[in-house]
C-alpha cells in the first residue's frame, strides 16, 4: 500500500489496522490552537496523523503521541521520523492508564486530542487488531475524559474528541463528572439530507455558559465538497 500524501507530509499506514479516514483529518483541522500551545498530546494516535497535522498547523514546541498497538505504534514513529517536525513530534508506546501514572503531576498539556475507539455495541470483525483500535472496551470514554482532565492545562487547556453523533450526550455527561466542560460542538453531515453523523467536540476545565454549537456539512454530491469542508482541509489535501 504506497503512502497517503498529504501537500506537507505522507502517511504511511500499511502497519495499521486503522487506515487514515476523514475522521481524523477532521479532528486535525478542526482541534482549535487559539490557546497557542506550547505542548499537545494525541491519545491513541494510530498512523501520527492528527499529531502530525497539529504540528503543520502549530509552533507547539512538544507534540507527544500515545499508542498501545506495537504496530500502529512503529508506523506513528517512523512516519513522524520522515515528516518535517521530527524534532517536536514524540510517540510514546503504553497504555492511558500507564501513561498518566507517569505522567501525572510531571506534565500537564494545553491541547489535547483523540480520534477514540467508539464501536460500543457487542460487535467484533475477527480482526482482534483492527477491533482494539476501533471498539470502547480498548478504551472507555470514562478512562479517556479522566485521562485528559488529569494531563490538561487547567488554565488555558483544550480537549477535542471526535465521536458518532449518537455518543455526544454521554460523553458530554461523562466529561463533566471528571469537570470538563464543552466550549464548541460542530456536528457534522455527509451531504444536506443525510442525518448527522459525527460530533466534533472541545472541552475546557472552565464551564461556558453557551458553547458554540454549529454544523458542518462535507459535500453536496460525490466529490462535490461544501465551501466549509474545503476551507477547512485545504491546507492538508492535495485536490482541494
Amino acid at each position: 500500500m504506497p503512502p497517503f500524501k498529504f501537500k506537507q507530509f505522507s502517511i504511511a499506514q500499511d502497519k495499521c489496522a486503522m487506515k487514515i479516514g476523514t475522521d481524523g483529518v477532521l479532528l486535525g483541522a478542526w482541534a482549535t490552537i487559539d490557546n497557542n500551545p506550547n505542548s499537545i498530546l494525541d491519545i491513541g494516535t494510530g498512523t501520527g496523523i492528527i499529531a502530525l497535522m497539529l504540528a503543520q498547523r502549530s509552533n507547539a514546541e512538544q507534540i507527544d503521541a500515545l499508542e498501545i498497538d506495537d504496530d500502529a505504534y512503529e508506523q506513528a514513529v517512523d512516519n513522524f521520523e520522515n515528516s518535517p517536525w521530527g524534532d517536536r513530534l514524540f510517540c510514546y508506546h503504553a497504555g492511558l492508564d500507564e501513561f498518566v501514572e507517569e505522567m501525572q503531576g510531571e506534565e500537564v498539556y494545553d491541547i489535547i486530542v483523540s480520534n477514540p475507539p467508539f464501536y460500543s455495541e457487542d460487535y467484533t470483525t475477527g480482526n482482534i487488531q483492527r477491533d482494539t483500535a476501533r471498539f470502547t472496551t480498548s478504551m472507555p470514554f470514562e478512562e479517556l475524559a479522566e485521562a485528559a482532565s488529569l494531563l490538561l492545562n487547567p488554565n488555558r487547556g483544550i480537549f477535542s474528541v471526535i465521536l458518532p453523533y449518537k455518543e455526544e450526550e454521554n460523553f458530554i455527561t461523562i466529561a463533566k463528572a471528571f469537570n470538563l466542560h464543552p466550549n464548541k460542538i460542530t456536528r457534522v453531515k455527509g451531504t444536506p439530507e443525510t442525518a448527522v453523523i459525527r460530533s466534533l467536540m472541545a472541552f475546557t476545565k472552565q464551564a461556558t455558559k453557551n458553547p458554540v454549537t454549529d454544523e458542518l456539512i462535507i459535500e453536496t454530491a460525490r466529490h462535490q465538497y461544501t465551501p466549509a469542508y474545503i476551507t477547512l482541509t485545504k491546507d492538508f489535501y492535495i485536490k482541494m
